[in-house]
């Protein structure tokens, strides 16, 4: 049986890459101040700020998510399932772009920076195209391409928000869906479209107790974003082989050796950086 290739149409795919790209080339040329909103609860205060950079991100990832939809309308096998579960990762995408373009000046570096970014994108928009229908030839590749790219994002994310030094409040609420997200999306295409929001939950309970316990703590960005990765991504992967009916013995240690190497990763940064 010969599988199906199936792909975006290309004048789609580039128009809604282009209107998020054009829009973030554009946006060191507006200069907006900075603005904030400070909320007294119970004797506390609690700041929330917004810069223009981060507004537009916001409506770019859901104008991505919208996006996304638009060019799954296209697809041959469209009805064939719901299409919710593929606009999270195109809009994390193109939201998570917008931090590093905008804590860069204009330069080659910010170039370099912005064309990274524009290929994960266009990557994105294709490989949740592809995983559409999984009897497609391309789904396989797509999805081992887009668990990745979950991971390494929120990685990022944790990066970000620890080298910015968030308050736990803010924290919380921007890691924890998001860790739900990814390890809820990565079970589902690893079980070809077996939903089990039971085992993201499960997830995200386990990194947010450990999120909070290494927020006080004097831990490198960098070694923040691997720890809570590494336990994220061991435990999701433990889900999947227990969903495979794989043995306890193969769960426990396949999950072992992924968190202790991404838990030594982040302590050595640590080390070389003293």
């Amino acid at each position: 049986m010969i599988k199906p290739r199936y792909l975006p149409d290309i004048s789609q795919l580039s128009i809604l890459a282009a209107v998020i790209l054009l829009t973030y080339a554009l946006t060191p040329y507006v200069s907006i101040p900075e603005s904030g909103i400070a909320l007294p609860v119970a004797g506390a205060v609690f700041t929330f700020r917004f810069g223009f950079v981060r507004l537009v991100s916001f409506l770019l990832a859901a104008m991505a998510a919208v996006g996304m939809e638009w060019l799954l309308r296209a697809h041959p096998s469209w009805g064939k399932h719901r299409s919710f579960q593929h606009w999270f990762l195109p809009a994390l995408t193109a939201w998570a772009i917008g931090f590093p373009l905008s804590a860069i000046a204009v330069g080659p570096g910010w170039w370099v920076v912005f064309g990274l970014g524009s290929l994960l994108l266009v990557f994105v928009l294709v490989a949740e195209y592809v995983v559409y229908d999984f009897s497609d030839i391309y789904s396989p590749l797509a999805i081992v391409g887009l668990t990745a790219v979950s991971f390494a994002l929120y990685l990022y994310l944790a990066i970000a928000l620890r080298a910015e030094g968030v308050r736990l409040y803010v924290l919380l609420p921007l890691l924890i869906p998001t860790v739900a997200l990814a390890s809820v999306r990565a079970i589902f295409l690893r079980l070809s479209g077996v939903w089990k929001i039971d085992w993201g939950i499960a997830v995200a309970v386990v990194v947010s107790q450990l999120a909070i316990g290494l927020q006080y703590l004097p831990v490198l960005p960098l070694t923040y974003g691997l720890l809570l990765l590494g336990a994220a991504y061991s435990l999701t992967s433990a889900a999947c082989l227990l969903e495979e009916g794989k043995t306890a013995r193969r769960v426990v240690f396949e999950a072992l050796i992924s968190w202790m190497f991404f838990a030594a990763l982040g302590l050595l940064f640590q080390f070389l950086a003293k």
